[in-house]
Order: C-alpha cells, then structure tokens, then sequence
C-alpha cells in the first residue's frame, strides 16, 4: 500500500448508524443494504445474523465480508473497531475487498457514539484515510419517550445526530409522534427529522451530512454549525455541546484549577 496519506477529499467518508435496542436501526440498514444507490458502500456491523441477507442477494461471502448483488459490501466487527477499519481499508487498497467509497458504522443498540465519535477523530491512521460524515440515529417513536426518561444513552444518541430517523410512525399515535418531535427539538434542534415507515428512506438524505461538502470539495462550518437551529428568543446562539443546551436528563459539570499561591 502506498505510505502517501490522502487528503481530505480523497478520505472515506464514515455515517455512525446508531439508534435505540427496537428502535429499527438494523430495518434501516437493511434496507439501505439492497439499495443500488449504496453499490459503492462497505458497512461494519456487529452480526450478519441480525440483518437478515437474503440468500438471493449474497453474491460471495467468507468469514469476515459479505458481498451483495447490489454491490455493497458488508464487514462484521470480530474484534476492536479500529483494527476493522484499518483491516478494510487496507484490504481495499491492495484489491482484497471492492473499491467503495463510503463507509457505514453500525452500533449496538446500547452504545454511547461518544467513544467511536473520538476514536474516529483520535486514531492517527484513521484520521489520515477517514473523515467522519455524520451521526444518524434511529428515533423509535412508539417508545421514545419512556426510553429517554429510563435510558440516557438513548437521549445521548439522539443529542449527537447530524440525521435523526423517526421510525414506527405508522403504528404510533399522532399526539405522541408530536410530543417525540418537540422533545427531540429540545435536545437537538438543528438534526433533521426523517420519517421513516419500515426503514425506507432515500439513501441521499441521511449521507453528506458533515462538515466536509463533497460537492464544493471545502469544509462548511456554517453548514455544519447550523447556528439559527440554536438561537433563542433573545438572539443568543448555543450549540450542541454548550453547556446550556441539554435535555432535562443531561447535565454538565465545571472543573477549573485553582492557581498556586
């Protein structure tokens, strides 16, 4: 593999798919997996067996990768995250694995984004052939609201979106599916909501959703900062990691060190 690190815009873009135990993350996935639009996509996921391939899409497969007739490539996690990410580059350097040109992270259902969100912008290799694209989070509008008052981690994954998938509008009440919308407001004003029924969205609204703009080839801050999303009445700008932008159940603590006498 050539040693010349590549710069920003040749860097694989990587979407973090997280979302909620039920919340219909791995039925998004899915049915991403048989779009034609992801036939230059690698996903990592936890089990293939959780995202039921038809057999009649599988075009080859080994221990490690699965290859569909869509043309996307999935790899399984088999042990730390970072050494599957560079494994798969690497493998896609040297002709191992399909080119692709997107990169799709699936978490576990209980998993806090926070730590891969750091790997990602801490790990020396992976900083210099990846570039995070964004945050999307499956938001189960049936449940949500119990799991936000009963599971922090559900309200961190939703806080950190870039896209937020509402699924299960179909079977839930439209006052609660209000209600869900104006709490997800609260904790995350500027993510788009997407309503989703049985995981069909278009592949084109949850990707190019971070800082990098694939089409100008230049970093947008304002885009990624979506300041008015964060305005007040008063004309005051808080984003998504002041401390004065929280959900109820967040909470921010300050420590500051006292100079030596």
């Amino acid at each position: 593999m050539s040693e010349t690190q590549p710069t920003l815009q040749d860097r694989v873009p990587v979407s973090i798919l997280t979302g909620f135990l039920g919340s219909g993350k791995t039925t998004l996935l899915s049915k991403l997996m048989r779009n034609p639009a992801m036939d230059k996509v690698a996903v990592i996921v936890n089990e293939f067996g959780e995202i039921g391939i038809d057999d009649a899409l599988v075009v080859q497969s080994n221990e490690d990768t699965i290859l569909l007739n869509s043309g996307c490539l999935c790899c399984t996690v088999r042990g730390d995250l970072v050494d599957t990410m560079r494994k798969l580059f690497i493998e896609r350097a040297d002709g191992t694995v399909p080119p692709f040109e997107r990169l799709v992270v699936e978490t576990t259902g209980l998993a806090d984004p926070a730590p891969i969100l750091h790997t990602m912008m801490a790990d020396p290799f992976l900083i210099t052939r990846y570039r995070l694209d964004g945050v999307i989070t499956v938001v189960d509008a049936h449940h949500a609201m119990q799991q936000f008052d009963q599971q922090y981690e559900s309200v961190k994954q939703a806080a950190v979106a870039d896209r937020i998938v509402l699924s299960k509008i179909d079977v839930t009440d439209p006052e609660m599916v209000a209600t869900v919308k104006s709490r997800l407001a609260s904790v995350n004003p500027a993510a788009p909501l997407i309503e989703s029924n049985h995981g069909d969205v278009d592949p084109a609204v949850l990707f190019n959703a971070g800082l990098y703009n694939p089409l100008t080839k230049t970093a947008d801050v304002t885009q990624w900062l979506k300041e008015e999303a964060y305005r007040d009445t008063e004309g005051h700008v808080y984003h998504r990691h002041s401390e004065d932008r929280h959900d109820e159940e967040g909470h921010s603590h300050e420590l500051r060190a006292r100079a030596s006498p």
